[in-house]
């Protein structure tokens, strides 16, 4: 390949890393929601507040990530 190909195949390391961490933030929105039903099968409130924290701090920065995803692309 040459240099030009080579170049334009290259994902810059900020927008690669910002795509990972949107995919990690995702992927842990699915296990979170697993484990806010398992909280809530076994009656433990405090479990299923704390996991519906975490939640929301995952959307508020998956929301953030987009945003910053967007305005680089």
């Amino acid at each position: 390949m040459g240099d030009s190909t080579e170049q334009a195949l290259r994902t810059r390391d900020e927008h690669y890393d910002m795509v990972s961490v949107l995919y990690h933030v995702l992927q842990e929105g699915d296990t979170i929601e697993r484990y806010i039903r398992d909280a809530k099968d076994s009656g433990d409130e405090e479990l299923v507040e704390f996991f519906e924290q975490v939640q929301k701090q995952d959307r508020e920065r998956a929301a953030r990530c987009k945003e910053l995803i967007k305005a680089r692309l």
